[in-house]
Order: C-alpha cells, then structure tokens, then sequence
C-alpha cells in the first residue's frame, strides 16, 4: 500500500488507513512506540501494551483509566488543589 508523507504544523505525518489500524486495537489518540531500523530502511509503529498491574487489574480497565485520566487531567488536577 502506498501512502503520502506531508506536513501539518511542524509535524510530518504518514496517514493509516482503518483497515490497518482495527486489527491492532488502536483509534485516534492512542499512544504508539515508534522504532527506526535503520538497517532495513524501514519505521515499526507498535500499539503500546498497559501492563497488567500487580494486582490483577485487567487491560481494558487499565485502558479506560487512563483515557479518562488523559482526557479530564486539568480538572482532576484542578480538584487535587482544592
């Protein structure tokens, strides 16, 4: 599949097509690993895995967790100083 490089702010992106990203279990504002191989010319992009914490704590709940913490931060934050 061949795909653009461009620009957007100072950012250069590679757009993903959804067929490619479904299978992986990311969406828009996942974070990913990035590792150049510099021998094979070639950029790996990895879903990052949540560890499964000490006490059992299940991956999808772990996922939500965060996404929610990632999205509402300045307000939890907020309500720390209170």
């Amino acid at each position: 599949m061949l795909r653009k490089i461009f620009k957007t702010g100072n950012s250069t992106v590679v757009s993903l097509p959804k067929d490619m990203i479904d299978p992986l279990g990311v969406r828009d504002g996942s974070d990913v690993s990035l590792e150049l191989d510099r021998e094979h010319r070639q950029i790996i992009i990895r879903p990052v895995e949540l560890p499964i914490a000490a006490d059992g704590v299940d991956k999808e709940f772990a996922r939500q967790v965060s996404e929610f913490i990632a999205e509402y931060r300045p307000a939890l934050e907020s309500l720390a100083k209170k």
